[in-house]
């Protein structure tokens, strides 16, 4: 293996590292944003209010459209990513309501 090959070879062990070390990020991360709302669920369940806020959907979906920008992210990739997890969490909250 001549150097370039191994020094390409060494960058891309190290941008997997990275990659490797923020996919666990993500993972714990979602897994106490789900504690949370788990916990509203129960709330909510509690208290007989609706499984899904709208409202407050939109304005997180517009939210995490301007800290995609910021991140230099793809917001319609952010918007869609959003929208997977606020179904995951309104199909948990309808789940508690029964």
């Amino acid at each position: 293996m001549n150097d370039q090959t191994q020094r390409a070879a060494d960058l891309l062990a190290d941008h997997r590292d990275s990659i490797d070390r923020l996919d666990a990020i993500l993972v714990y991360t979602l897994g106490e944003r789900f504690k949370h709302t788990q916990a509203v669920g129960r709330l909510k369940a509690q208290h007989d209010l609706p499984a899904s806020d709208p409202m407050r959907e939109e304005r997180q979906i517009e939210r995490l459209e301007w800290l995609a920008k910021e991140a230099d992210l793809d917001p319609e990739f952010a918007k869609k990513f959003l929208n997977f997890i606020i179904s995951e969490v309104i199909r948990h909250h309808e789940r508690l309501q029964r």
